[in-house]
């Protein structure tokens, strides 16, 4: 038994209003609730079922007295920096003391194996290449040919093809076997940058934008995390934004209802209120974590990718280091219109990680080579199937080894 959180009694901040924002009205504050106690966020956040790792925490922000009434001969008092309200403030005062599962060796072999299962389309082309006798040019052709296919892209086909040449020479290899394993060696340390942890605990709460097209699994991920989270005692609050699918709203009411979390909807209500809402009531409550669901849109419909800038900025209104984690989900099927995905929505909305489903169907999984050359956002999760242990943590080496297997 540990504290996820370490303890902190911050002084009680006064009550102050919270601006609304420019694009949606903010609604009256939540009423206080009886809810288990919100852990402080000094010194970042712990490990979550091994999804999450200690992030460097920063100093909260003490809060400031209100300003002075201006007197004849006083300079005027500086700017009062908004204080939590007063139930996140109470909730802050005591410890919650939360249980970190510890994931066991034969789980881990267990998702190891179904990585391998849900990889053999993408690496079985790659694998074969390695069956002949002789390392020569034949061999780096066919292997170009086969990561091409995968959809590893021309720049990371080349980058790869160049330090397998070298590692080959460095060590003096003949054997096409363990050619296979420096190749191994050559996508994993081309795959490190992306593999960074979600940390959470350094906001309170920490505010997540799931961000995606349609069909990529947005909705299905969201629940997946959520009951990761709740199982670790965190409490989690979800704001169904996606006000345009039909039954958006319904099937994210139903993960909710599984994993026991709150949700805020607004039935035809606007998008960025709905997320406005979220965000000042997961103040309110002590919320650890607020995790807003977005409608799905195409990077080319210019108007639909204005409304999630405008669902961003409208975060921030409620919290001003909001949001803290801007999440893209994308489908492994697409292949390198994954990549084009990941840059349309880099650059509108800033990306902080990807989540990168349904791999175990496609033969296109290379695309994370190449979103590691060209546009290095890190990989925060992984899915490989549909059931709840088939979303885990994404390791570079365990990838490059399990597409090489």
């Amino acid at each position: 038994m540990f504290s996820f959180f370490r303890k902190k009694t911050p002084s009680p901040a006064p009550e102050t209003p919270d601006a609304a924002p420019d694009e949606a009205a903010a609604p009256a504050a939540a009423p206080a609730t009886d809810v288990p106690p919100a852990p402080a966020d000094e010194g970042g956040g712990r490990s979550l079922f091994g999804f999450f790792r200690r992030g460097k925490g920063a100093a909260p922000e003490a809060p400031v007295p209100e300003e002075a009434p201006e007197l004849p001969e006083a300079p005027p008092a500086p700017a009062v920096a908004e204080p939590l309200l007063p139930q996140a403030a109470e909730a802050a005062q005591e410890v919650e003391e939360l249980e970190e599962p510890v994931e066991t060796e034969a789980e881990r072999q267990s998702w190891l194996h179904r990585l391998r299962q849900g990889l053999r389309r993408t690496g079985s082309g790659i694998a074969q290449v390695f069956t002949g006798t002789q390392i020569d040019e034949e061999l780096y052709e066919e292997l170009e040919a086969a990561l091409l296919m995968a959809d590893t892209g021309v720049k990371a086909t080349e980058f790869l093809l160049e330090d397998l040449r070298r590692r080959v020479k460095e060590t003096r290899t003949t054997d096409p076997a363990a050619v296979k394993a420096l190749l191994a060696d050559a996508v994993a340390d081309l795959l490190a940058p992306l593999e960074k942890p979600l940390a959470i605990g350094r906001h309170l709460p920490t505010v997540m934008m799931v961000v995606g097209v349609n069909g990529a699994g947005k909705t299905t991920s969201i629940g997946k995390l959520t009951r990761h989270l709740a199982d670790a005692r965190a409490k989690v609050l979800l704001a169904a934004a996606d006000t345009f699918r039909a039954a958006a709203r319904e099937q994210l009411a139903v993960w909710a209802g599984r994993n026991q979390v709150e949700i805020v909807s607004q039935e035809g209500g606007d998008p960025a209120a709905v997320t406005f809402d979220a965000v000042s009531a997961g103040r309110a409550r002590g919320c650890h974590v607020v995790i807003a669901d977005t409608a799905g849109r195409l990077p080319t419909q210019l108007h639909l990718m204005e409304e999630l800038r405008k669902i961003r900025r409208v975060i921030a209104k409620a919290d001003a280091s909001a949001p803290h984690e801007v999440l893209l989900v994308v489908d492994g099927n697409t292949g390198q219109n994954a990549l084009a995905q990941v840059k349309a929505f880099d650059d509108a909305l800033q990306l902080t990680g990807l989540i990168v489903t349904k791999l175990d169907g496609t033969a296109k999984g290379g695309v994370l080579a190449a979103i590691a050359r060209e546009r290095p956002v890190p990989v925060y999760f992984i899915g490989v199937g549909e059931k709840l242990e088939d979303l885990q943590t994404f390791k570079a080496r365990e990838f490059a080894q399990a597409l090489l297997s």
